[in-house]
């Protein structure tokens, strides 16, 4: 038996080199396996939906999109151009069987709950995984634990929303409920428009997420992995089993492989039989050159339905839902709804504050909002971790634990059957 097969039956291929396939491939390379990272673009680059998140990792990330109710929202969401959750009437025809199972997954609140119970599991240790992660990369000053503020111009905006902020306290996740003056003394900042707020203590948030990609990046090849800068096109599949991932002209042979690539695992899926429901929740940010001293947590105003976050290159603020497919040209309109926001969160004005970038790019989301982690449906070898949606940073750690364990042939730290690709 020759060098180069005894390579070859410990090497896997992690396509995607986002925080997702970032963190899988150091987690897989943990066990003793050499790993080869494909993406056409840069780790962590503006490819990935992580590149453009609000940067939040929060335990409390549990809550899918679609509960009870949101189905009498949906025409709103034709009509209203300007709302934090949009749909192309263009794509509607296209997206109306996801639509369908969007609405059925939020249909009662014992499906919600179930699906919450999923979602922290992979949540509950984020923060102290990442605080680890970053250690290691050494970069720890990129990961702040200060909490994350959720606020409301007053209490009953708060209540209106209370069976989301019960199920976090039935899971056992901490929260601090503050009052008018509590709020203000801990962000003087924010506008008087607003009177009540919730911070969720053991909530951390990255300062600079390209960076933090990066240096993961950088670990995975100090300790000998490689990158491929191109794009995977499919598999050469024997006998039901994976043999090699495609790229362009060639390809790289591997003893396993594991998909996340984001919005691009559909495709990829595709191709070794399994058709998943995955649509892209396009999503945008601006960043703001403020200083960096409007705020000291990232913020979450409950009117505004984003995220705004202190960064090293300024005031991210992230947000808005927007279906209307993968190719279809970014509309920059909702980038700037949330530019305009920002003035009314704060004293002080954002006129004459410049906007440094602004983004577009693909929340992969299935219809129950959770992510497929697991084996391929019809190909020995091959695994899924992609269709995380807004939650890809707070759940990339547990992710990558689980499917390192899979890759390994070990039992994985907590049931997956529910995040089987096989549900569809």
């Amino acid at each position: 038996m020759d060098a180069k097969f005894d390579h070859n039956e410990t090497k896997v291929a992690v396509i995607g080199a986002g925080i997702v396939g970032l963190m899988t491939a150091l987690e897989v390379q943990r066990t003793g396996r050499h790993v080869v990272v494909i993406d056409p673009g840069e780790p962590g680059g503006r490819q990935a939906a992580s590149y453009g998140s609000a940067g939040w990792i929060s335990t409390s990330a549990i809550m899918p999109v679609s509960v009870p109710g949101l189905w009498r929202e949906v025409i709103g969401f034709l009509m209203d151009k300007s709302g934090p959750f949009v749909i192309r009437w263009a794509y509607l025809p296209r997206l109306l069987p996801w639509l369908l199972r969007f609405v059925w997954a939020g249909r009662n609140w014992k499906r919600v709950e179930e699906g919450a119970r999923v979602r922290f599991e992979l949540c509950r240790h984020t923060a102290i995984d990442h605080k680890n992660v970053a250690a290691e990369a050494g970069v720890s000053h990129l990961i702040e634990q200060k909490g994350q503020l959720y606020i409301y111009r007053d209490r009953s905006e708060y209540l209106a929303a209370s069976v989301a902020w019960k199920m976090r306290r039935r899971f056992g996740i901490k929260f601090t409920e503050l009052d008018d003056i509590d709020l203000h003394e801990l962000e003087p900042n924010i506008s008087e428009r607003y009177h009540f707020g919730v911070r969720l203590d053991e909530g951390c948030h990255c300062t600079d997420v390209k960076a933090y990609c990066e240096a993961i990046a950088e670990l995975i090849r100090k300790r000998g992995g490689e990158f491929i800068q191109t794009r995977a096109t499919g598999f050469e599949i024997l006998d039901g089993r994976l043999r090699a991932v495609k790229i362009a002209n060639a390809s790289v042979e591997c003893a396993q492989a594991v998909v996340t690539a984001g919005i691009g695992s559909k495709e990829l899926a595709a191709a070794a039989g399994d058709h998943v429901p995955l649509e892209s929740e396009r999503g945008y940010h601006v960043v703001i050159a403020d200083g960096g001293n409007t705020v000291t947590h990232p913020i979450m105003p409950a009117d505004g339905k984003m995220g705004i976050t202190p960064t090293r290159q300024g005031l991210r603020v992230a947000g808005q839902v927007e279906l209307a497919g993968v190719k279809a040209a970014p509309d920059w309109r909702r980038a700037e709804i949330l530019r305009r926001f920002a003035p009314s969160v704060f004293q002080a004005s954002f006129a004459s504050y410049k906007v440094i970038d602004q983004w577009m790019g693909h929340r992969p989301c299935t219809p129950d909002d959770l992510p497929c982690i697991g084996p391929a449906g019809f190909c020995a070898g091959l695994f899924y971790g992609f269709g995380h949606g807004h939650a890809g940073l707070a759940q990339a750690p547990a992710t990558a634990k689980l499917l390192a364990a899979l890759v390994a042939g070990q039992e994985p730290q907590c049931d997956v059957s529910a995040m089987s690709v096989l549900r569809f």
